[in-house]
């Protein structure tokens, strides 16, 4: 008897009587009728879906996958084995997270409190100097626009400075500015006392602050500075060259 070269279903030989060939025929079309039987029921809008790797194993599924995607960034999840779903996307910023109470067991969420979302750097290195007694910017300066609200934004700056003076007494003093509001003060950044006729000090005035601007748009961060006792103060000076970098910290 020979088979079929794929299924290996047994079919009549060359030789056959009538009688044998219809016996064989028989459990050819029994052999097809058995396999194909996956094929078999079904309803409407249903599809037919591989069960396994084994050939011809067939199911009938109530939903097509591709079906239920409907907007951009929809994904496909499960709410229980074989039961595909959509899960719409989430807002800008939210990151997927497993929840085993979400129907899905996913859930897109606002990243935990901590996690740094985003960093931006700047310099500034033209010379600036300054005798007034009363704040004045500095050149360094940047923005940041906050994903969120509930961001905070850790400001970090460095810059070189020069003071001098023809006198006893010499000094300058810092702080740093959130638009036109100053969130952060260092009276005496720098100061000298000394008995020479003309006096000179250098230092590199640094800055950190955790901020809470409670905005999402643009937000500019700078320094401003000031002399002390009739100073001079120079910030930037031959050449040097200031740094800022901030930080948006989800809450």
């Amino acid at each position: 008897m020979a088979n079929t070269t794929n299924f290996g279903w047994e079919t009549p030989d060359d030789t056959d009587l009538v009688k044998d060939g219809a016996a064989a025929m028989r459990t050819l079309g029994n052999s097809i009728d058995a396999s194909f039987v996956d094929l078999k029921g079904g309803t409407t809008g249903q599809v037919l879906a591989k069960n396994s790797n084994t050939d011809l194993d067939f199911i009938w599924s109530s939903i097509d996958p591709l079906t239920i995607l409907d907007a951009k960034g929809d994904l496909i999840s499960a709410t229980a084995a074989d039961t595909p779903a959509r899960l719409a996307v989430g807002t800008n910023g939210q990151v997927l997270t497993a929840d085993s109470t979400a129907s899905t067991g996913l859930k897109w969420a606002t990243p935990a409190g901590g996690k740094v979302l985003q960093v931006v750097s700047g310099t500034y290195s033209t010379a600036t100097t300054t005798t007034s007694s009363t704040y004045v910017d500095t050149g360094l300066s940047l923005s940041i626009t906050p994903s969120a609200t509930t961001s905070k934004v850790l400001i970090f700056t460095t810059q070189p400075t020069f003071v001098n003076k023809s006198g006893t007494n010499l000094g300058g003093k810092f702080q740093l500015v959130r638009g036109s509001t100053a969130i952060l003060v260092h009276e005496r950044s720098l100061l000298m006392v000394a008995t020479n006729a003309l006096n000179y000090v250098g230092s590199v005035v640094t800055m950190a602050y955790l901020d809470s601007p409670s905005t999402t748009s643009s937000t500019t961060y700078k320094t401003q500075f000031a002399q002390v006792d009739s100073a001079s103060v120079t910030t930037q000076a031959e050449g040097s060259t200031s740094t800022i970098i901030l930080m948006e910290i989800g809450a």
